[in-house]
């Protein structure tokens, strides 16, 4: 059983940051998101990575010193989808990506081999599969990352992914939801607007997410996308429409919900207001990739609204209870 201190503001509001940072080894500034921020986890990028023993260390590295300041191990997190999307290359097996995988042993091999490897690497977390359904008559932005077919084709090799990454002790998680295979724009750059009628999402869109579900998916992205029939006002990612009435409530989700990254521009609110709605919405964990102000500003606006609200302190210690149950799932 971890051991964790439900009355530590701080603790409680580092365990809902994943972080990402500078560097490649365990220096001052990965230090200080682990010891000052009490980070819940980490995610890693190319310039992160040099090369296999250097990865090992860091990992390693970063989650012992977490041990050693008191806290549960660390996340490790990493996008390894393959194809234009993995974050680990040579000496580490390159796959095509999902547009590539045409059969379920196909998806079965890519989800041991990236097990195997990840896991030795000593990261935890990988950000897959996509479980997004691009049409063929749409010019999709997702169209080189999506596996090929239609929802029921998506949901049984996403699934198989799933159960293969997990089967290897690496958690993964399905993005990006409630699915952006429509859309054409990045929200890398903008923010996209899906004006789908909600029947249409939950017969196409949300069936993949719905299998990934019943396969117990460690955790579930939200996409920074508009869907105006679900929410006029807010992104999935900062939805409690979305990522609690419907994801929670309607379709009975019960494991790790998180953003997609707060850095990207399709986030046009401060930092204060997308942490009061993403812990109204009772969203886990928020993902702030690079490193800058917004980790500082994203950890005192959780610390602010623990203290002084205390229906988000105790919906925060929910939270933090699924967030340190799929840590025991698969970190201890």
């Amino acid at each position: 059983m971890i051991q964790f201190n439900f009355q530590s503001i701080p603790d409680l509001a580092g365990q809902r940051l994943l972080l990402g940072f500078d560097g490649q080894t365990l220096n001052a500034e990965l230090k200080h998101l682990i010891k000052e921020c009490r980070t819940g986890g980490i995610i890693l990028f190319r310039p992160n990575i040099d090369s296999a023993d250097q990865l090992r260390r860091l990992c390693m590295d970063a989650r012992k010193y977490a041990l050693d300041q008191g806290l549960p191990d660390l996340f490790v997190a990493v996008d390894q989808e393959g194809g234009q999307v993995a974050r680990l290359r040579k000496p580490f097996t390159e796959f095509p990506g999902n547009p590539h995988m045409k059969t379920l042993e196909d998806a079965r091999e890519f989800a041991r081999i990236t097990a195997s490897e990840l896991s030795d690497m000593g990261i935890n977390m990988n950000m897959a599969p996509v479980m997004d359904v691009a049409p063929p008559d749409v010019d999709s932005i997702m169209k080189d990352r999506v596996f090929t077919g239609d929802a029921d084709r998506v949901s049984q090799l996403g699934t198989t992914v799933i159960q293969g990454l997990q089967e290897g002790g690496i958690m993964a998680v399905a993005k990006h939801f409630p699915g952006i295979g429509r859309t054409v724009k990045d929200s890398h750059f903008f923010l996209p607007e899906l004006d789908a009628e909600p029947s249409d999402l939950k017969q196409t869109d949300l069936v993949p997410f719905e299998a990934a579900k019943k396969a117990r998916v460690s955790g579930i992205m939200l996409s920074h996308i508009l869907y105006p029939k679900l929410d006029s006002h807010w992104q999935a990612s900062l939805s409690k429409r979305i990522a609690y009435d419907l994801l929670r409530t309607d379709m009975g989700y019960q494991g790790l919900v998180m953003t997609d990254d707060l850095d990207m521009k399709a986030i046009n609110h401060d930092m204060d207001t997308c942490m009061h709605r993403i812990m109204a919405a009772q969203i886990d964990m928020a993902l702030v990739c690079h490193a800058g102000p917004n980790i500082v500003e994203a950890r005192d606006a959780v610390m602010r609204y623990l203290e002084k609200d205390r229906e988000l302190f105790e919906s925060g210690r929910t939270c933090v209870k699924r967030i340190l149950a799929a840590k025991e799932r698969f970190l201890v």
